[in-house]
């Protein structure tokens, strides 16, 4: 895979809770020049045009975050953010699951979740739901993957990043991939920061990549 075809894998991220307008105006210079698919900011930074002028994203669509890193959000509070989202013109949002309503088993709770953010995002801007597998044993992860696509998720993402269980294994996306089947995305997300990590990510069944180390990524392509 050359480093121009993985690029359009790469969600090019900065979820740092200190992040400046200077470093999303330097986020989006660099997702254009290495040509990836998408950056996720937060949603302090949206829209963009008030913090950063002016905004040439070109072909580089951008998301953001809801009921991020936690997850212990109420239903309604996911929707809201989501759809203040839309209104400052995002592509994308990346939602994270209550892990609590995971590990209790509560599918139709998650459900619930995922369907209310999914009508607060309307196609065609994609929904990713966050399940944090890391943190799940395998029954959990296909609980709420289950609930996800159930929900009308576009796809299920591996992970936030932030939590201390750790990021995107090969197994967790291997089983993400098994429950959602060949319809539904799966994002590799977390502790991704070199071609051979991406790589493997991908030929686990991931379709995306979120990653903060873009350049280094694709720089180690061989």
């Amino acid at each position: 895979m050359t480093a121009a075809e993985l690029a359009r894998y790469l969600d090019h991220t900065l979820l740092s809770p200190d992040a400046v307008p200077a470093q999303v105006a330097a986020l989006i210079e660099e997702a254009v020049e290495l040509g990836v698919f998408a950056i996720c900011v937060s949603p302090a930074m949206l829209p963009l045009a008030s913090v950063v002028s002016p905004v040439t994203l070109g072909d580089v669509k951008l998301a953001t975050v809801a009921g991020f890193p936690s997850g212990k959000h109420t239903t309604q509070m996911k929707a809201a953010e989501a759809a203040e989202a839309v209104l400052h013109g995002v592509d994308e949002i990346d939602m994270v699951l209550d892990i609590g309503l995971t590990h209790l088993g509560d599918r139709d709770a998650l459900t619930a979740q995922v369907t209310a953010v999914r009508l607060a995002t309307p196609a065609p801007r994609l929904l990713k739901v966050i399940i944090e597998s890391a943190a799940l044993t395998d029954d959990e992860i296909k609980i709420a993957c289950q609930a996800s696509v159930d929900g009308g998720a576009d796809f299920v993402k591996t992970s936030t990043g932030f939590h201390p269980a750790g990021g995107a294994s090969v197994h967790a996306v291997e089983l993400i991939r098994d429950c959602v089947g060949p319809r539904v995305g799966v994002k590799a997300s977390g502790g991704i920061r070199d071609h051979a990590t991406a790589v493997a990510m991908i030929n686990a069944g991931a379709t995306r990549i979120g990653c903060s180390a873009a350049r280094s990524i694709l720089e180690s392509c061989p």
